[in-house]
């Protein structure tokens, strides 16, 4: 008792030297805490009780609370970046996850079982997680050493990248807050798309490596350099957001071209409505994390967005089928390249960011940063 008395006086003098600044973040913090500790409550109950039901339906019967619960928990945030990370790992990522863990798929299933630090770093945080083909061979040393070799690569380039990122995304938002008055609208848009692939990447790529420090899992890159991308089909399918294109390639485009292949379109044509597909649930899986930082009603802009990037990565599909060329496609690198990242951002500009701009989602957020900036010059 005694104890516990001390760690209060404790947490209450360290409340009290708290700064204004610091005092209006208290209230988030709480809420995140609250929020989070429902997440690991809620996969305790999926590890330990959903994994011992069949799979199927009545496994799917027994996660239907947790799903319902994890689309309703960002509503207990009010700050725009904590909603709208939390939103995405755990209403998207994780109950995405959860669907394909129904069926004994994806990175929550495994044989012999996970132990729960596991489940819960690979439910939670934008891991893949890495199975093998139960048919494959198990690989040859030569085999063994070149992942290894690549693994050491690409752990080397994420810890000398990462940092790098995380200053340039530090350096934008003060020049955004210093300067955004002074800068001309383009401009700014055009910032807001670094920012969000910045945002994306730090995400992500904090998570990897606090689960590789913890737990030994290895790192991935979350993104492969979109910037240097030569089609739309590259871009989302080899470059951008690698995590999301791995979960919506498992739950979503091959479950449909699985399905349709057995019609008339046949196995050749039937990757064209499961691309569709893929683009049409990322788009509203969009307008459901905008609906949680902005409050306001959906405008489909967004869905538009992804309907428009997925009718033209059809067609880029078709045309290079037709033409008989590869995924490299038709042009030269230095015309193709340029020209992918432009219609991209220009796309983004017209329908992806004007929900976020007109609600003053962007306002709020660099207020945000402003505080905590000014928080954290309080307390040191």
């Amino acid at each position: 008792m005694h104890i516990i008395s001390d760690i209060r006086n404790i947490l209450l003098t360290m409340q009290n030297m708290l700064g204004p600044k610091c005092k209006e973040l208290e209230g988030e913090i709480k809420s995140l805490m609250k929020v989070w500790f429902s997440i690991i409550a809620s996969l305790c109950y999926c590890y330990f009780i959903s994994s011992n039901i069949p799979k199927g339906k009545l496994r799917l019967l027994s996660l239907t609370p947790v799903l319902c619960l994890f689309t309703f928990l960002p509503l207990q945030l009010s700050y725009v970046l904590p909603t709208g990370i939390t939103a995405f790992l755990i209403t998207w990522l994780t109950s995405f996850k959860l669907i394909l863990f129904t069926f004994d798929l994806g990175p929550l299933s495994s044989n012999p079982p996970k132990s729960l630090p596991f489940f819960l770093s690979f439910a939670c945080l934008p891991l893949r997680g890495i199975t093998q083909n139960q048919n494959q061979p198990y690989p040859s040393n030569q085999t063994h050493q070149n992942h290894s070799k690549d693994n050491v690569r690409k752990e080397k380039l994420h810890f000398i990248i990462f940092p790098i990122k995380a200053l340039l995304f530090g350096v934008l938002l003060m020049g955004l807050n210093d300067h955004k008055q002074k800068l001309n609208h383009t401009v700014i848009v055009g910032l807001y798309c670094i920012l969000v692939y910045l945002l994306v990447d730090i995400v992500v790529g904090l998570c990897n490596i606090v689960a590789n420090a913890a737990l030994g899992i290895e790192l991935e890159l979350p993104s492969n350099e979109p910037y240097l991308s030569t089609s739309l089909q590259e871009f989302w399918g080899r470059r951008w957001n690698l995590i999301v294109t791995n979960l919506l390639r498992h739950t979503i485009y091959i479950p449909v071209r699985t399905a349709l292949s057995r019609t008339v379109l046949g196995p050749q044509w039937a990757s064209v409505p499961g691309v569709m597909a893929s683009f049409v649930v990322s788009g509203i899986m969009h307008e459901l994390l905008f609906y949680y930082v902005t409050r306001a009603a959906p405008t489909w802009e967004v869905t538009c967005f992804f309907v428009l990037h997925g009718g033209c990565v059809v067609v880029e599909f078709c045309v290079m089928k037709w033409l008989g060329v590869g995924h490299k496609g038709m042009l030269h690198w230095a015309i193709s390249g340029p020209v992918t990242v432009v219609f991209v951002v220009a796309t983004a500009v017209w329908l992806f960011f004007p929900p976020l701009l007109r609600d003053g989602a962007d306002e709020r957020a660099l207020e945000e940063f402003r505080n905590l900036v000014d928080c954290i010059k309080e307390t040191f």
